[in-house]
């Protein structure tokens, strides 16, 4: 069994990462339906949750079904972070994580998200203070490090610890590498078989097959494993890992029926839940992967991304399911 804090979750539990514009309530629904044990909400501004901004204050919106679920925040400015706790609190998930790892430039120049492994010490005080503003849990989502050359995971989890956070998901890039190259699970590892260590660690970065999975519980040893990208589009991923960890098998792969009822429900949830407009926008780019494989397909995702009404799409969808419906996904 795993805990964070006083969370009890299975052995090696899967996790949805947090992805601006993708882990938005309908999408951890599906997620949730289909294995994965923890999910976290979109990374949230915490100068934007303090302002009221709309755009902010609406990612905070949870589901009693997702649970437990962790609502993420970023920012660098201690006064800010306290009072965007105070506000998530109200909110009452099941934990708080603190972005610590996001690359994009617009983050990084205002000294959050990765920007902040350039000032370990702020970093950690930080934390210090969010973890004794609260009851709640607080984890954080990290990078190896700034660059090769900077690469202080192993402090930054003795010290993110030593201050009470409860879990550590490491993403195994740095933040020059953005999402280029390929992922290092091997300092991961070394933290996790680190003696100081007892908080659970979580990888992420490049687990896109059930085997690659199995290679992180087995050979890395770590606690539990962050998916993020493979499950875009494609929330059957999580069961398909716990499939094969169970029976060393892959699952017969989703029928096209099976995709188009949960395209459909995934678009009629986002409409319901952000209205027709950005339900439509926000919702296409999970089409490519509902879709992935099918040959001479192109028209038809073309109609789901390019639709500026819902039922463009949903036509779209019937179309789909009348000419591919006995299509056999390999």
């Amino acid at each position: 069994m795993v805990k964070i804090g006083n969370i009890e979750l299975p052995d090696f539990p899967l996790l949805l990462a947090p992805m601006e514009d993708v882990s938005d309530p309908p999408f951890r629904t599906l997620c949730k339906e289909n294995g994965a044990d923890v999910v976290f909400t979109e990374f949230i501004s915490s100068e934007g949750l303090i302002r009221d901004a709309a755009k902010s204050t609406m990612k905070l919106d949870i589901y009693e079904t997702e649970r437990p679920v962790g609502i993420q925040i970023f920012g660098a400015n201690l006064d800010s972070m306290l009072q965007s706790v105070e506000i998530v609190e109200r909110t009452k998930p099941d934990m708080i994580d603190i972005n610590f790892g996001c690359p994009v430039k617009k983050v990084v120049s205002k000294g959050a998200g990765a920007g902040i492994l350039k000032d370990i010490d702020l970093m950690v005080s930080l934390t210090k203070a969010m973890v004794e503003h609260t009851d709640l849990p607080i984890t954080v989502k990290t990078r190896l490090g700034w660059d090769d050359d900077s690469i202080k995971i192993m402090e930054v989890a003795e010290r993110l610890q030593d201050v009470g956070i409860k879990a550590l998901s490491i993403h195994g890039r740095t933040r020059a590498q953005m999402y280029k190259g390929n992922a290092n699970w091997a300092p991961i590892a070394a933290v996790k078989n680190n003696p100081r260590i007892h908080i659970p660690i979580f990888g992420n970065g490049d687990v896109t097959t059930p085997e690659l999975a199995m290679k992180m519980r087995d050979e890395y040893g770590l606690d539990g494993c962050m998916i993020g990208r493979a499950s875009i589009g494609y929330p059957w991923f999580f069961r398909e890992v716990k499939h094969y960890f169970e029976h060393g098998t892959h699952m017969v792969k989703p029928t096209m029926a099976e995709r188009v009822e949960v395209a459909r429900r995934h678009l009629q949830m986002a409409i319901d839940w952000k209205g027709e407009t950005l339900g439509v926008f926000e919702t296409r780019r999970h089409y490519t992967n509902y879709f992935k494989g099918i040959p001479n397909f192109k028209q038809y995702r073309m109609q789901m991304v390019t639709s500026d009404d819902s039922a463009g799409v949903f036509a779209a969808f019937d179309e789909v399911l009348q000419k591919f419906g006995d299509y056999s996904f390999a």
